[in-house]
């Protein structure tokens, strides 16, 4: 294999695909975010927290925090606040802490738009094929995985379920540079 287009697909087929993005006037945006994942009770209890992962890798996200836990009541409470007057919130609240939840905090570009088009929507019958929920969802109260909904929600999300400390700035070798502030 000879030449730059050979190389090129030597290094695609020992490295994997390189992903180049530049920023553009006018095109779409290349923001470095970080959002909340939650891989919720039924997720984990079907043994699913790899699938998801693998997921997101293969996306081109970073994982910077992750933790398994029994969400506490406190947590779950500021978490789905926006929620509290709604008729399901009893049964919602119960069913999140009755079993472990894996939180992860992933880093990319536009990770926040792009989790929430990977996990689909909320109600099983509407997520489409490929999308996470429409894969392994088998009710909309019991949809293996939350994401964060918005920027600024992902902020709070993850001040909420981490401690800085908690999270881990590293390098990943170039494949995604990433330069978010600590």
């Amino acid at each position: 294999m000879g030449g730059f287009y050979g190389r090129a697909a030597l290094r695609a087929l020992l490295c994997g695909p390189r992903q180049l993005v530049r920023p553009s006037s006018g095109g779409p945006s290349w923001t470095q975010e970080r959002t909340l994942v939650a891989v919720k009770p039924d997720g984990v209890q079907r043994r699913l927290i790899g699938a998801v992962i693998q997921r997101f890798e293969r996306r081109g996200f970073k994982l910077v925090g992750m933790k398994m836990l029994q969400a506490p009541e406190s947590i779950l409470a500021e978490h789905y606040q926006d929620l509290q007057r709604k008729p399901f919130y009893p049964a919602l609240i119960s069913y999140m802490s009755s079993g472990p939840v894996v939180a992860m905090v992933w880093e990319g570009y536009n990770v926040v738009r792009a989790s929430r088009a990977m996990i689909g929507h909320s109600d099983s019958t509407e997520a489409a094929p490929g999308t996470i929920r429409g894969d392994f969802s088998i009710h909309i109260s019991r949809n293996i995985i939350h994401a964060s909904d918005s920027v600024e929600g992902a902020q709070r999300e993850i001040q909420l379920w981490f401690q800085s400390s908690e999270l881990v700035n590293w390098a990943d070798g170039g494949h995604y540079s990433s330069s978010y502030p600590a």
